[in-house]
């Protein structure tokens, strides 16, 4: 009996001990995020709307900060796509246009070139917002995620809420600046990524009903048509058609894998991307059949390009 009581103190002790660790950091965990209180907006020239460098405080590390300092780092935001701001090659090239699409702008006085640089409007428009929306010291929630888009460019997956407690990605979509898209988790507050995504749709649908941001510009009567080709081209990938698509020089992780190294995948856009950025980690090939849209057809024309931590 004393031993079973002395066992007992000293988990309490030891629960207590993380406990207070957590206050004091400022860093609480819940559904396996952090929550970073007083992070600050870095100006950074390549920020977008949906992604931006910040300042996390001291004693908010990822375990790779043991000295928990204050130090930067890049955020994606989780569900919201904003237009991206600059081409920079094909790949921003393929998004803008598939964004374009999306929000149904249809080629303006018959140019391609207007539309395009109508949509990177808006999404230059979104990146001047941030500053104004993140003015004052704001909380992020993450669980470190590798948020990548090119390889080369490191950033993390975060839910970013604003002083005044409102959600970065919502007021995004809710001002027409971003569509409800990307990878989607569970969020801080217990909402399922399946909840949270549909919260987003019906922001987004209200944005569109007022016409609001980049849906001012939309063509209603075309837009059916301009999804629709969006549409063709992913299939057209996804049977080979497309025979200028490349498919990864050396075999890529999947686990650590960018969403542009992804989308190099035969047979993978970047809807089927996110989705496999958001049932990570796998151990085996197999484990990609829980991924929305793959089947094993799909999984055997990926395997010889994949390295899984089992194989």
């Amino acid at each position: 009996m004393k031993r079973a009581c002395w066992v007992d103190c000293v988990s309490g002790a030891r629960v207590f001990a993380v406990v207070a660790w957590v206050l004091l950091s400022g860093v609480a965990h819940t559904a396996g995020l952090k929550k970073i209180e007083n992070c600050t907006l870095v100006p950074a020239p390549w920020a977008d709307g949906d992604s931006f460098q910040i300042q996390i405080p001291a004693k908010a590390g990822d375990g790779k900060n043991p000295g928990h300092k204050a130090r930067e780092i890049n955020v994606r935001l989780y569900g919201a796509d904003c237009i991206e701001s600059k081409i920079h090659d094909a790949t921003d090239g393929r998004r803008v246009r598939a964004q374009r699409r999306y929000f149904g702008i249809t080629e303006v006085g018959g140019s391609p070139q207007a539309s395009i640089a109508l949509a990177l409007k808006y999404g230059n428009i979104a990146a001047k917002e941030i500053p104004d929306l993140l003015a004052q010291p704001f909380t992020v929630q993450t669980a470190f995620a590798d948020g990548r888009g090119d390889p080369n460019f490191k950033r993390y997956y975060a839910f970013v809420v604003t002083a005044d407690g409102k959600d970065l990605a919502s007021l995004l979509v809710s001002k027409g600046l971003a569509r409800a898209f990307g990878v989607y988790r569970e969020t801080f507050d217990g909402r399922t990524a399946k909840e949270y995504k549909a919260q987003l749709a019906d922001l987004e649908l209200q944005a569109a009903k007022k016409g609001a941001g980049v849906w001012e510009h939309t063509d209603w009567e075309n837009l059916p048509g301009q999804r629709q080709a969006q549409r063709d081209d992913d299939r057209e990938n996804e049977i080979g058609i497309d025979k200028k698509q490349k498919v990864p020089a050396n075999k890529i992780h999947i686990n650590k894998a960018s969403r542009d190294e992804l989308m190099s995948l035969p047979g993978i856009g970047e809807a089927m991307a996110n989705r496999i950025i958001e049932k990570r980690p796998y151990r085996k090939a197999e484990d990609l059949l829980k991924v929305t849209g793959i089947g094993k057809k799909t999984l055997e024309k990926l395997r010889p390009f994949l390295v899984f931590p089992a194989g």
